[in-house]
């Protein structure tokens, strides 16, 4: 597919787009949004003030407790005007829901026609989905959507079960995959049980979701790298949320996930709510634009990451998003040294009989962070279980406790309380 002309345009040309969508939204919420009409109120913000994206300082934040707390109070529309319900996968509590009327829908497949596009899809093209598309979860939806628009083809087998995964890519031949990429390890790792030469197949890339594949500077980091090292096929990271209905994908560069100017205001953010330089990591908020249901304004994604603006080889000039830090949420101190999570993540994937983990924080009887891993794995010697704990202390300075499990024990934690994501964190901590 083409790039769309804005994402080429110069940079004044895509502030001066945006900051015109953005003053749309800005009367649309003063209009019909009764969360945003008390928030303007309350801040004393006339939206008439507001004519530049270096105005959105003097606008409130949103977070995820606001939508928490007055959920109904978002709706922008005659509720018999929604069509389809959408929720969060809940990561941090209880999920949200959110109502998209049939220009919702529309918009939904467009982003992600854009970023099947940015990813080198088209006409032709036939994605076998490992996702659900039930649940109410937005992310599977969104592909169907977007590869129809595509023309493309798509075969909806649904997450795991790598049998029935490998058998639909043998008689359907599907191109491309999209799929979390711990569970391309796990395709491999069936293929070579099975003696099947996936090498062969007719797979040649993969839209990697939900885990990172890739380190700050975007190289592969060492998910990315197994994959990789097995399978020569392409790999795109692809980051989305279901509160901003849209997705930054990778093109054939590898550079960090494009930004769709017609569809999302970006910015990143220090503690005190102003914008980081280019480069520097902050909290990724961000501002709808199309969103006729549920629009948000400045809303806190809880994700640490860095933009940058450098022209890609690909032709588009819109900013490039860097892989994600970690959740700001999720910042564990343990024993003098903090770290993100995705360090931890990061130092398990290189441990090859580590086949999946949950890293657990709870607050011990002192009032500080603790740290169980959950190791799925075979039957191991003490000295394999040694060389592990040595291995996490060289990585990270820290020996956090482990516990061995059955691959099968910690797969169900990963997806404890019918969770449509693995989740490879879990925040027990004392608020």
């Amino acid at each position: 597919m083409s790039i769309p002309a804005i994402e080429s345009q110069s940079s004044a040309a895509i502030k001066e787009f945006q900051e015109g969508k953005l003053r749309e939204l800005l009367h649309y919420l003063a209009a019909h949004s009764p969360f945003y009409q008390r928030a303007f109120a309350q801040a004393g913000v006339s939206v008439a003030a507001i004519q530049r994206l270096e105005d959105l300082v003097k606008l409130p934040v949103t977070t995820k407790h606001d939508l928490h707390r007055h959920p109904s109070d978002f709706l922008c529309v005659d509720p018999a005007r929604i069509v389809d319900y959408v929720c969060t996968s809940g990561t941090l509590g209880q999920p949200v829901t959110f109502g998209l009327t049939d220009n919702d829908l529309d918009r939904l497949a467009y982003n992600e026609y854009l970023s099947l596009g940015c990813a080198g899809g088209g006409p032709g093209e036939l994605y076998q989905l490992t996702t659900t598309l039930d649940k109410r979860f937005m992310a599977g939806l969104a592909y169907f959507l977007g590869a129809r628009r595509l023309g493309a083809g798509i075969i909806r087998v649904g997450s795991g079960v790598p049998e029935m995964q490998w058998d639909t890519i043998q008689r359907l031949r599907p191109t491309a995959i999209i799929a979390v990429p711990s569970f391309v390890l796990k395709l491999i790792e069936y293929a070579e049980e099975h003696e099947l030469d996936y090498a062969a197949s007719s797979v040649r890339k993969v839209i990697c979701i939900g885990e990172n594949i890739r380190n700050p500077d975007f190289s592969l980091n060492t998910l990315g790298q197994r994959i990789h090292s097995k399978w020569d096929i392409a790999l795109h990271s692809t980051y989305a949320s279901t509160e901003m209905g849209t997705s930054f994908t990778e093109c054939a560069a590898g550079q960090g996930g494009h930004h769709h100017p017609e569809l999302l205001i970006v910015e990143v953010l220090d503690a005190h709510n102003h914008p980081v330089p280019d480069g520097e990591p902050g909290e990724l908020t961000i501002t709808t634009l199309g969103v006729e249901g549920m629009p948000l304004l400045r809303f806190k994604t809880g994700d640490v990451c860095a933009m940058h603006r450098t022209p890609c080889a690909c032709g588009r000039t819109t900013t490039r998003l860097s892989p994600v830090l970690g959740r700001k949420q999720h910042l564990v101190k343990y024993k003098g040294t903090t770290l993100y999570p995705q360090l931890i993540h990061d130092a398990l994937h290189e441990v090859s009989f580590v086949k999946n983990f949950q890293v657990e924080s709870y607050t011990n009887d002192i009032g500080t962070d603790e740290l169980l891993l959950h190791i799925g794995c075979h039957e191991l010697p003490e000295h394999a279980k040694a060389h592990l704990r040595e291995h996490l202390r060289a990585k990270l300075r820290i020996a956090p406790s482990l516990v061995f499990k059955p691959v099968a024990e910690v797969e169900r934690l990963l997806f404890a309380g019918d969770s449509r994501k693995p989740r490879t964190f879990l925040d027990r901590r004392a608020a």
